[in-house]
């Protein structure tokens, strides 16, 4: 069902793969709610995607940049403004990759050319699009940038890696950015940490089906799934919440509350 809460609005949308991804949720839900957006994504992961599927669903344009890349990043901001017609409302950051992951390197074991790479693509990255955004003062006021987080950032998920790091460093950059670009510019910025969610990204992580399971059974209200989270960034990128800013925001169903929950208690009781 639309609303139209985003009639109007204009914006980017970082990551989009494939249909299980979040951003590609987002951004079809942004689109039924009257939103205009250019899709990006780094070469190499057009390539092993299907984002001109979604382009074409969604009436938008495709422009790759590689998010580590200042001069990629400003190249997209301006070629984004031409195409949507003025400045920005609206920034999803869905960006997150790890190659101590990917190679199955552990944690007190790390190749450190691979953690600063992951570092640069899953956190920096964050940074440097602000940064880019800012600097070319493309937000209008009353904006909002949106990134993608995990509640790793705060606890122990032992075979989440570098990850961990990479997403507690995003959370602070928002903070920090977000204070100046509020300051100075009427932006919003925030994370939403999100339920593990079954993506091509999260599935290349070590026992993930074992994260999703665990966290339905703690959640009193199972967990968020991408759709889920979809929605509630586009009640963000609305002007419902035009004063929330600098905040992480939990949309897991209630998992970051919870100590136990008598599922996952059932489970340890008949094993007795």
């Amino acid at each position: 069902m639309s609303h139209n809460l985003l009639k109007g609005k204009k914006g980017i949308i970082f990551g989009a793969l494939d249909s299980n991804s979040i951003a590609w949720k987002t951004a079809e839900r942004v689109h039924e709610e009257g939103g205009q957006f250019v899709l990006t994504n780094a070469p190499v992961a057009m390539r092993m995607g299907q984002i001109n599927e979604l382009a074409e669903k969604t009436g938008s344009q495709i422009i790759p940049a590689d998010a580590t890349s200042i001069e990629d990043l400003q190249n997209l901001v301006e070629k984004s403004m031409e195409i949507l017609g003025g400045k920005i409302d609206f920034v999803l950051h869905s960006i997150g990759m790890s190659i101590n992951v990917r190679k199955g390197k552990h944690y007190t074991d790390q190749n450190y050319d691979w953690t600063q790479k992951g570092t640069d693509v899953s956190a920096m990255s964050f940074h440097k699009v602000m940064q880019t955004l800012y600097k070319a003062d493309a937000m209008n006021e009353w904006g909002s940038i949106v990134a993608l987080t995990y509640m790793a950032a705060q606890r122990v998920f032992p075979d989440y890696n570098d990850m961990a790091d990479n997403k507690a460093y995003l959370e602070s950059i928002a903070r920090s950015f977000g204070y100046f670009f509020g300051r100075d510019k009427k932006v919003r910025v925030n994370t939403i940490s999100q339920s593990p969610t079954p993506t091509t990204a999260g599935s290349g992580v070590k026992g993930f089906d074992g994260f999703i399971s665990y966290a339905e059974k703690m959640s009193p209200l199972g967990n968020a799934t991408a759709l889920d989270c979809a929605n509630y960034t586009v009640t963000l990128f609305s002007d419902l919440t035009k004063r929330v800013t600098l905040q992480n925001l939990y949309n897991d169903g209630g998992f970051s509350n919870m100590g136990v929950s008598d599922a996952v208690m059932s489970t340890f009781m008949n094993e007795e």
